[in-house]
């Protein structure tokens, strides 16, 4: 099944603040051979941008890429080990903290992106419009009443996104891991209610397609598999 026809049932409902992708040079020096070694994000990966731009560095610079995606937590901890050269990853506190304590060089914005909150067409939940910390207290309040047809699929991974997320619920009012993942929405089981992927931003997006149900996601990742 190609991508485009992959995510019929998800549209926009909300956007939300910008995220910003930075690059956070480590201080190792490149190797004689001239490889690169770049961890990004599986949001950034799963938008195009590196099959894009890939080849198109490398031949200008005559520097060949190791491109390796994870979620931000893990990228982080392989600039920590000095596993990488270099970071893409989308989450400003913790890009600042990793210069901040050493482990990289300088912090450069490169690249924005929005976040979205995306459902199905029908909006079971009635958020369209809504700002985010609103949409999250009503998908949390119909869900608990109604967990078959509310539906929330979540990165649940480390990930900016899912930074991201949390820093919403906190702002709705809610504790995350007491009230939403200890919430009875969360115990509905694997049909209903509030679930947590643990993957990338795609197999997130396509999982929320075929439950039927609302996520957060980057409008690139967005944008490459509607």
């Amino acid at each position: 099944m190609k991508k485009r026809t992959t995510l019929l049932t998800l549209v926009v409902l909300i956007i939300l603040t910008i995220m910003v992708t930075a690059c956070a040079t480590g201080a190792s020096v490149l190797p004689a051979q001239e490889r690169l070694r770049v961890a990004t994000t599986s949001s950034l990966y799963d938008t195009g941008f590196w099959a894009y731009l890939e080849p198109k560095f490398e031949q200008k610079y005559n520097v060949a890429l190791d491109i390796i995606y994870a979620n931000t937590g893990i990228a982080i901890e392989y600039g920590k080990r000095g596993d990488v050269d270099a970071l893409t990853i989308h989450d400003k506190a913790r890009e600042q903290q990793f210069v901040a304590d050493g482990y990289g060089v300088k912090r450069n914005p490169f690249a924005y992106n929005y976040f979205l909150i995306v459902g199905t067409t029908n909006d079971p939940a009635g958020i369209k419009n809504l700002t985010p910390e609103a949409a999250f207290k009503k998908l949390i309040e119909e869900g608990t009443k109604n967990p078959a047809q509310i539906r929330f699929v979540s990165r649940g991974d480390g990930s900016g996104t899912h930074s991201k997320e949390q820093a919403i619920w906190k702002a709705a009012g809610f504790n995350y891991t007491a009230g939403v993942e200890g919430s009875s929405w969360a115990k509905a089981g694997a049909e209903g209610g509030y679930m947590e992927a643990g993957q990338g931003m795609g197999p997130t997006l396509l999982m929320a397609s075929e439950k039927k149900a609302y996520t957060l996601t980057d409008i690139g990742t967005f944008l490459a598999y509607k």
